[in-house]
């Protein structure tokens, strides 16, 4: 299907987002015709609680089953809870939550009703961004890339610009701005460059009942383990061609690898994976790009920004450096998508998902359907 589509008339986007990393749900209104950023509207967040989070947990990797219908009841009651409180809003963007991804085989599978959602704020929500794609041979991640070369756009980027979002995994767009559009050839590249957060994050909830290593702590006392790091990046995935792209759990191995290490010395080699598996990645870039914009969780730890910034030949920044929300950013990508895929627009291609063709995903419900 053809989804190169017109911009339209603009509209008030609310996008939301609950990512791998499994902390809430961000939601993040965006101005646009489907084409340029107008204008950055209110944000929110809603945690999930401990409870929550567990019920989250327990549904990850399920296809459905018990496990996964209640995955998506504490992903509903949360989105409708949250998105309640905007105002002004024309439709809704609503990713729900992956609970697998597995592109050259099952495909792509998140929780969410979309059509329960538009009931229950009366307005038109699109949702089930992805399966289009893996539909059309692409592997359906990731899908912020349009929203990126917007960004790219909006900062008034004139040279190669990378955003690197550091959530559960990593994943990296190369913008090129000279291009006029995003579906044009040579515009995009998109790939998941790694795990990022989420085997910290899963070490520490294991051996110290922690989410996260808050800041990078633990890490900045820790020595990195470099054969453990040597067997990490022997992975056959760091030298596949982009695009590519992963499950949370595709290296739940990773804890194996540093399972003998004490705490800090198992965070500061994870987190040097995590930036080694970016370095891998940036070589990919077709050119060098003029900076490498951080967004997500990993830009709030200084240990891995400072791995990065070592281990790269760009200046490295979070991307609040040009005027971004690094909180928000993912939220309002879906917020951009929900308005391209209301006008027919693409929301994937070729060099971002591997898609076949240019591709629009998503469906639209409205309330009363």
């Amino acid at each position: 299907m053809n989804k190169a589509g017109k911009a339209g008339a603009p509209l008030r986007a609310l996008g939301a987002m609950s990512g791998t990393s499994l902390d809430g749900v961000d939601a993040a209104v965006v101005e646009t015709d489907g084409r340029r950023i107008l204008g950055f509207g209110e944000t929110g967040y809603r945690t999930y609680s401990d409870e929550e989070r567990a019920v989250l947990r327990a549904g990850l990797g399920h296809w459905a089953g018990p496990e996964a219908e209640a995955a998506g009841h504490v992903v509903d009651a949360a989105h409708a809870e949250l998105l309640a409180g905007f105002d002004g809003v024309d439709l809704v963007g609503f990713h729900g939550q992956t609970l697998a991804h597995e592109p050259r085989g099952r495909g792509t599978f998140q929780v969410g009703d979309g059509a329960a959602l538009a009931q229950a704020l009366g307005l038109p929500v699109v949702w089930d961004f992805r399966s289009d794609d893996v539909a059309m041979g692409g592997e359906g991640a990731p899908l912020a890339p349009f929203f990126h070369f917007a960004c790219a756009k909006w900062i008034g980027a004139v040279e190669p610009v990378c955003f690197l979002n550091l959530g559960g995994v990593g994943n990296l767009t190369y913008v090129d701005p000279t291009f006029e559009t995003p579906e044009a050839e040579g515009a995009l590249l998109a790939f998941d460059t790694g795990p990022a957060n989420a085997p910290v994050n899963d070490l520490m909830l294991a051996r110290r009942g922690l989410e996260m290593d808050e800041g990078g702590a633990l890490a900045a006392r820790g020595i990195v383990e470099e054969g453990a790091l040597e067997l990490f990046l022997a992975e056959p995935y760091f030298t596949r061609m982009p695009p590519k792209s992963l499950d949370r759990n595709d290296f739940a191995e990773m804890i194996g690898l540093v399972g003998e290490l004490g705490d800090a010395d198992a965070a500061a080699t994870l987190t040097a994976m995590c930036a080694a598996g970016v370095a891998q990645g940036m070589e990919h870039c077709p050119r060098p790009p003029a900076r490498l914009l951080v967004t997500g969780g990993g830009r709030l730890n200084p240990v891995l920004m400072e791995m990065l910034r070592v281990s790269l030949d760009c200046p490295v920044e979070p991307v609040e450096a040009v005027g971004l929300d690094g909180d928000m950013l993912e939220a309002q990508a879906f917020a951009y998508l929900a308005v391209r895929v209301a006008y027919g627009m693409a929301t994937s291609c070729p060099g971002t998902t591997g898609v076949r063709a240019l591709v629009g995903g998503g469906i639209v419900s409205r309330p009363g359907d």
